[in-house]
């Protein structure tokens, strides 16, 4: 399918790999006219994009941002009113943590066309990766996802929430992890509860640790895991369902 001009594409990258981004997204990249990008986008993804687009960089992360939340959205309504195919590539999924949804609300007002993508999350794709699944057969029958980024670091039913079973998943929390788990314990989880601290996709410090509520702050501030990174609490976060590496191949 080609890119429609006037119209704004909200494309998830999916989590890591340039393959790892649907068909759509990729074909909606092959033909549009500007691309507005976020961190961690695989460059593979960019080389994909027609000699002539646009390409404007206008990543979001805590403590570094190159452009407000109301300038990427003006600038994908400027785009689109100039004739313009535009993909916004967002990391993961638009609608989880991307802030696609007030991205879609601004099209909404300005009259724009506009489509969602949906991509492969980062909650789910990077404990996969690391070989935990967030659901499992016995293990976890559900699966709560949280960002723990607001004003206090946490959101406001976050006792409510520890206290449902099934695997929590804490995004953006990472600087937090300490007062995260003093407060899932003090909201009755108990301290053996397993806990897992994972980064990769292309993220630059890829980092697996595992533990307990009660030390995986610890362990994770020993082994220097650095932002973006996700959190895993629940008897899901004590697997390793990653196969073992082939005869011959490098670990």
């Amino acid at each position: 399918m080609n890119a429609v001009p006037g119209t704004v594409y909200l494309v998830g990258a999916g989590c890591g790999k340039a393959d790892l981004i649907t068909v759509r997204g990729l074909r909606l990249l092959e033909s549009c006219g500007a691309a507005v990008y976020d961190d961690l986008i695989d460059q593979d993804l960019l080389d994909v994009l027609p000699a002539q687009a646009l390409r404007l960089y206008m990543g979001k992360r805590e403590g570094r941002h190159s452009a407000s939340q109301g300038e990427i959205s003006a600038k994908l309504v400027e785009l689109a009113r100039a004739g313009l195919a535009v993909v916004r590539l967002k990391g993961g999924d638009p609608f989880l943590f991307g802030r696609g949804g007030e991205e879609a609300l601004a099209l909404m007002e300005a009259g724009v066309p506009f489509e969602v993508v949906p991509g492969v999350t980062s909650a789910i794709a990077i404990p996969a990766l690391a070989g935990i699944p967030v659901t499992h057969r016995g293990v976890s029958r559900s699966v709560h996802i949280a960002a723990a980024h607001t004003a206090d670091g946490l959101p406001p039913d976050f006792d409510a929430l520890a206290r449902l079973p099934g695997t929590l998943v804490l995004l953006m929390g990472l600087s937090r992890l300490e007062g995260l788990a003093a407060r899932l314990i003090a909201a009755g989880r108990a301290p053996s509860t397993p806990a897992a601290v994972v980064s990769g996709g292309n993220a630059p410090h890829p980092a697996d640790v595992r533990g307990t509520l009660a030390d995986i702050a610890g362990r994770a501030r020993a082994a220097g895991v650095q932002p973006p990174a996700v959190i895993v609490v629940g008897d899901a976060a004590a697997l390793n369902l990653r196969p073992s590496p082939s005869p011959g191949s490098s670990a």
